[in-house]
């Protein structure tokens, strides 16, 4: 699942292929105080979207996919999208 993210630099759903990321517009201001939401995520398997907080986007910790059929489990670092290695 190695590949590159997209950035969007308007929200325009249609555009959101997998692994591409839009900032929120109100980054930082909603979610946990500790670690807020940061983006919108496109899983790179499968496309599903989802939030990630400002650590996911560091490359902190791992993104996993809320998809009910997608068990995808990655970081982002800069601009590269790295599979989570299994214990």
């Amino acid at each position: 699942m190695t590949g590159e993210v997209n950035i969007l630099s308007e929200w325009i759903p249609e555009q959101m292929a997998p692994g591409t990321i839009f900032v929120l517009e109100n980054a930082g201001k909603v979610g946990g105080e500790d670690d807020p939401f940061w983006a919108v995520l496109s899983c790179p398997s499968c496309g599903t979207l989802g939030l990630i907080t400002r650590r996911q986007v560091a490359g902190l910790i791992p993104v996993i996919c809320g998809s009910g059929t997608c068990s995808a489990q990655f970081f982002l670092r800069e601009s590269e999208i790295v599979p989570r290695m299994p214990f």
